[in-house]
């Protein structure tokens, strides 16, 4: 049985698939890199690159056994982000995404994140989001989404501003996080 734990799937893997989360996880920056703090920028042309980008994230999203990326969490300070509203079909990605239409009903739930390893904490959001963005190839898109896909794409969202999740949780839950994220010391005999 699987589930999800904030933006990370909850469920156990082969040692292949372990394998490959561990490689996709070296090329995501983790807390306390820079890029994770920084905004990034609007996205002006709609090219081959974009499109290596995206096709990046989606490899990253599928080998870390994520909910949603950031192009800001691989270092790309462009307003890109890809998200799995469900897990039976293939990422969206969204390009210059932003929130038009927040409900005003908000609701608190544990959320986890590729670049906190360790780290799942109660995070308030938004109940339902539309959400206005482009395609890759320069379309046009409306989405109006409820419940995890609203959570997931507010959390990717925030990655595109410079928002951690370490920012929008409680202070208790704030300290043990950091806690967990703090190096650990290497006593060497």
């Amino acid at each position: 049985m699987s589930g999800e734990t904030g933006q990370v799937r909850d469920e156990k893997l082969d040692a292949e698939a372990e394998a490959r989360r561990r490689v996709a996880l070296a090329q995501i920056r983790q807390y306390p890199d820079p890029a994770l703090r920084m905004r990034a920028n609007e996205v002006a042309d709609f090219d081959e690159a974009l499109s290596r980008l995206v096709e990046r994230l989606e490899h990253l999203l599928h080998d870390a056994n994520g909910l949603g990326l950031a192009s800001t969490q691989i270092g790309v300070l462009q307003r890109v982000f890809i998200f799995q509203p469900d897990p039976a079909q293939a990422p969206v990605a969204l390009v210059n995404p932003r929130l038009v239409d927040p409900s005003d009903e908000r609701a608190s739930d544990d959320e986890g994140c590729l670049s906190l390893q360790g780290v799942v904490i109660p995070v308030e959001r938004h109940e339902r989001v539309t959400v206005e963005a482009k395609t890759p190839e320069g379309e046009d898109v409306r989405l109006e989404l409820e419940g995890l896909p609203a959570r997931v794409v507010q959390h990717e969202l925030d990655h595109l501003d410079g928002i951690l999740i370490l920012d929008r949780t409680t202070a208790d839950a704030r300290r043990e996080a950091l806690a967990i994220l703090r190096p650990q010391p290497v006593l060497i005999r």
